[in-house]
């Protein structure tokens, strides 16, 4: 994997493992600035995206990192820096998660704008012809069983390298034509000092809560807690 370089473009800072033209620059900013899509989770999650084509890179999703609560109201898009801005912290756990040969969209670049207070962007590489785990078990119980021998490697994988997602359900598991698992949205996630067994059980009992929230077959609470059973 190449090196992420940094580099300030007019008032955007990027990162990025790609050698990213002015013109592909150009288009991420244009991108930036323009209206983007809601997506309405099957299990209530919403999220700013916005879907393009780019320039010698393909089809990809720019995640506008937006508030949440009541302070959405007040200011949707700016967070106060301390440290490094979510997206640059998001990149690098996809960076890293990565490599442990985990699936997950493959991050592109990161980008904000501001000091104090900034704006945030994710560019990770479009997982087409998908649907989430949630809506498969909804769909095709038995399909989406045979989904979650996957999903169950995948997150013990996590856990051997103490990752702790931080908002794990299947509503962030998407399932594609070719039955591949990806595991999305690592805002948040971080490295745990826990131990893995305690970390096991935060991930089971997050996976819990969601299918018993949102009546998902029961199945999946099943095949995951067998699926992690194993790990020390």
């Amino acid at each position: 994997m190449r090196a992420t370089v940094e580099r300030t473009y007019g008032v955007y800072h990027f990162g990025s493992s790609w050698d990213l033209t002015d013109r592909q620059l150009d288009q991420f900013i244009q991108l930036f600035n323009t209206p983007t899509d809601t997506v309405d989770s099957v299990l209530g999650g919403r999220s700013s995206v916005t879907i393009a084509h780019l320039d010698g890179i393909g089809s990809v999703v720019i995640k506008h990192y937006t508030r949440g609560g009541l302070i959405r109201h007040v200011v949707a898009r700016r967070y106060v820096k301390w440290g490094k801005p979510r997206s640059q912290v998001e990149y690098e756990i996809l960076q890293k998660v990565k490599g442990l040969d985990v699936n997950v969209p493959e991050p592109i670049a990161f980008a904000y704008q501001g000091r104090l207070f900034y704006k945030a962007w994710l560019v990770t590489r479009e997982i087409n012809h998908q649907q989430t785990l949630a809506e498969l078990s909804c769909l095709d119980e038995q399909h989406a069983r045979m989904a979650m021998k996957a999903v169950g490697v995948q997150i013990a994988t996590l856990i051997k390298n103490h990752i702790h997602h931080a908002d794990f359900h299947p509503g962030n598991v998407l399932v594609d034509r070719t039955d591949r698992v990806f595991i999305l949205d690592f805002d948040k996630a971080y490295v745990s000092r826990g131990s893995k067994s305690k970390l096991r059980e935060k991930y089971l009992m997050r996976w819990q809560r969601a299918v018993t929230k949102h009546r998902l077959p029961e199945m999946l609470i099943e095949t995951m807690s067998a699926g992690l059973q194993n790990i020390p």
